[in-house]
């Protein structure tokens, strides 16, 4: 199972990366999450310009046998949806890389030191 080091985590299987301008992340679902899920079909996420709250639904993943929500990791707005996910199993080919979701500008870069670090996250998947 694949964990980068450089990104943080949520109880929910998401992760997300600070960009380097300091104020966007991008957002995605982890290596954990692709493989519980399984085959990913159908991937719908909110439009370019919708304010999300922390933990709020921003979108859907759909697999093979479930349909699980995304929830945002931080408070921010979408500035950008990925447009590989045409391609909906993209995200289980490479979670961490073209697989992304969404990029949002943040509210409070500072909110993502509240996240689990790979560590705490590592734990919290029992590896």
């Amino acid at each position: 199972m694949t964990i980068l080091e450089n990104l943080r985590y949520t109880k929910d299987h998401e992760w997300i990366k600070l960009l380097d301008d300091g104020s966007s992340a991008l957002v995605g679902i982890t290596d954990f999450a692709q493989s519980e899920l399984g085959d990913i079909v159908f991937v719908e996420l909110k439009s370019v310009g919708t304010k999300l709250k922390e933990h709020e639904v921003f979108g859907t993943v759909e697999a093979v046998k479930t349909v699980a929500d995304l929830f945002a990791p931080v408070a921010g707005e979408i500035v950008e949806v990925n447009d590989a996910l045409d391609n909906a199993e993209i995200v289980n080919q490479e979670p961490y890389n073209n697989g992304w979701l969404v990029k949002i500008k943040l509210d409070s870069p500072a909110a993502l030191n509240a996240l689990l670090d790979a560590a705490a996250y590592r734990q919290l998947i029992g590896e």
